[in-house]
This record gives C-alpha cells, sequence and structure tokens, in this order.
C-alpha cells in the first residue's frame, strides 16, 4: 500500500527530501500562499506545530501557485516572507501544483486517498489540509475554511 512516506519532494532550499524522513510523525500537509485571504492561517499552523512538535507532529507547508497567482514569489521570497511574517519553523517545500497534469505525485496521492466533497479530487484553494498518521496514511482532508486550531483534537486522536 502506498502511503505518504513513498514520496519525496524539494524542501524550500532546493534539496531533495524524502517523506520517510517523517515515518513516525503525524503529519498537517497543507498547500500554501502568501498572498491569500487564508494567508493568516500560517499564525495557527505554526502554533499547531509548536504546541505539538514534541510529541511526534509536523506541519509541512507546499508554496502553491495555481489558485489567483497568490504565490508569485520564488522559494526565496516565499522563505523570507514566512519567517518575517510568521515566524515559521516548520518544514517548508518549494513550489508545486497541486492540480493538473503537472500535479506533484504526493499531491495526487493525498487527494485519491482523501477525496473532497461528493467525491471531488481537486483541490478547491489555498490552505486544504491533509491529515496524516504516523504510518504515512491519509487520515482526513480538511478544507480552506477549516482553522488550523480547530484540529488539534483531531491530530492528538492519532498522537
Amino acid at each position: 500500500m502506498t502511503t505518504v512516506h513513498d514520496f519525496s519532494a524539494r524542501n524550500i532550499e532546493g534539496q531533495d527530501t524524502s517523506l520517510a524522513d517523517y515515518r513516525g510523525k503525524a503529519l498537517l500537509i497543507v498547500n500554501v500562499a502568501s498572498k491569500c485571504g487564508f494567508t493568516p492561517q500560517y499564525a495557527g499552523l505554526e502554533a499547531l506545530h509548536r504546541k505539538l512538535a514534541g510529541e511526534g507532529f509536523a506541519v509541512l507547508g507546499f508554496p502553491c501557485d495555481q489558485f489567483g497567482h497568490q504565490e508569485p514569489g520564488d522559494e526565496a521570497e516565499i522563505k523570507n516572507f514566512c519567517k518575517l511574517t510568521y515566524d515559521v519553523s516548520f518544514p517548508m517545500f518549494a513550489k508545486i501544483d497541486v492540480n493538473g497534469d503537472t500535479a506533484h505525485p504526493l499531491y495526487k496521492h493525498l487527494k485519491s486517498a482523501a477525496p473532497g466533497l461528493l467525491g471531488s479530487e481537486g483541490v478547491k484553494w489555498n490552505f486544504t489540509k491533509f491529515l496524516v498518521d504516523r504510518d504515512g496514511k491519509v487520515v482526513r482532508r480538511y478544507a480552506p475554511l477549516d482553522k488550523p486550531e480547530a484540529l488539534e483534537a483531531d491530530v492528538r486522536a492519532i498522537l
């Protein structure tokens, strides 16, 4: 059975990173953007990451520019924005596509494992979140409107 741990992605510094490095941790994988109405969720994602990191949890941020050109910068600009504006310490990755023929293989897996409303697989907007258990199995998809602070009970349930 395919799990999240079977994939790799370039981190925001440009180095290939195996998601197997996160084996044993619960994850919240989020497609993020710097110029979105949901961008303030970075604060909640960072707070959740810091609060539960010691218990085996991590947020993974994947910048995406497929929704309203809301992530126009390059990786250096994204990293700088996240650090200076929200003091992001959780792992960030290079900009990817989450939909279409060029969607990153990780996102193809996430969407298939946890379809959205009425079984749709497409990611509808920035800050769609996928909860992944310690074994790399996708547990649930959350809509962009679902605030990170509201997910703590679900995260704790799989820790």
